[in-house]
């Protein structure tokens, strides 16, 4: 070869010449096969193999377990760990969302401000971004399709009830006294005021959940029990609490003895509030006392 390399590129190739690929027996050097290609056909099959290579490449890893042994893609398992985890977060967000609504709101009726109390917490913590939705209509039958699967269909298990009016509860006396103070929202007087003997006790006025059970600088020992549709009912200036923050109790179950307690309070008596919807109401008009 005259002692030089010789070097192939596409430019040699001549795409009027013609070309012989073939298979030979290494034994005997005899030709087993063999087809003929012009140069314009060897650049075609050239491109077509190389689109075929591509194309079964995304194929296997797009839709075979091939792409589980890629370092960096979660495995089946690992993708149902991580979907439990992101529902287990989305439900503390509610239960931490729904926490911050009751505490919030007991603060303010003991300051006797006007809550927050909705009829359905958010389901997740606000966030100030704008969320831009951009995804396809194929990705969101997937999404909801394994979202159904892993919560296991347990919204089918709860009845939803349509919310009722207050004045269709049963309400009972929280104390039999008389009242010495009348509810008068222009005074910021938020409930009423009832004087009974001493060490009498004071009930539920509802089945509901204690909310809070503490003591407070200006109002003394407080109770407040959210009932259901939105009704919170308020005790302040007790001697003594008779139920702790998280008790479930039935109406007409003793929750606190009457007393004097708080800086705010001009003898032993009884101030009970009635809130529904975030809105203080006068008890006298759907309890008889």
């Amino acid at each position: 070869m005259n002692g030089k390399k010789t070097k192939w590129s596409l430019n040699r190739l001549n795409l009027k010449d013609k070309y012989r690929l073939g298979i030979y027996n290494d034994t005997t050097y005899e030709q087993v096969f063999y087809f003929r290609l012009k140069g314009r056909e060897v650049l075609v099959v050239l491109v077509i193999s190389i689109f075929l290579l591509v194309g079964l490449n995304t194929f296997f890893i797009a839709f075979t377990p091939i792409r589980e042994f890629i370092p960096g893609y979660p495995d089946k398992e690992t993708r149902k760990v991580m979907q439990n985890n992101v529902l287990k977060i989305d439900s503390l967000e509610n239960e931490l969302a729904e926490w911050a609504f009751y505490w919030d709101n007991s603060m303010r009726v003991i300051s006797g401000g006007n809550t927050q109390i909705v009829q359905n917490p958010p389901d997740t913590l606000v966030s100030n971004t704008p969320f831009v939705d951009i995804r396809s209509k194929q990705d969101s039958i997937f999404r909801d399709r394994i979202e159904k699967e892993e919560r296991g269909n347990f919204e089918d298990n709860f009845s939803v009830q349509k919310s009722r009016d207050i004045s269709e509860f049963h309400l009972m006396t929280p104390l039999k006294g008389k009242i010495t103070s009348r509810f008068n929202a222009g005074e910021n007087h938020l409930g009423i005021d009832i004087v009974s003997s001493p060490n009498d006790v004071v009930v539920a006025t509802l089945d509901g959940t204690v909310i809070m059970s503490e003591w407070t600088l200006e109002t003394g020992y407080v109770i407040l029990i959210q009932h259901n549709d939105n009704v919170v009912s308020v005790y302040k200036h007790n001697a003594k609490l008779l139920k702790k923050q998280g008790s479930k109790v039935k109406a007409g179950d003793a929750i606190a003895i009457m007393g004097n307690s708080g800086e705010l309070t001009y003898g032993p008596h009884l101030h009970f509030e009635l809130w529904f919807k975030g809105i203080p109401v006068n008890p006298e008009q759907f309890i008889m006392f």
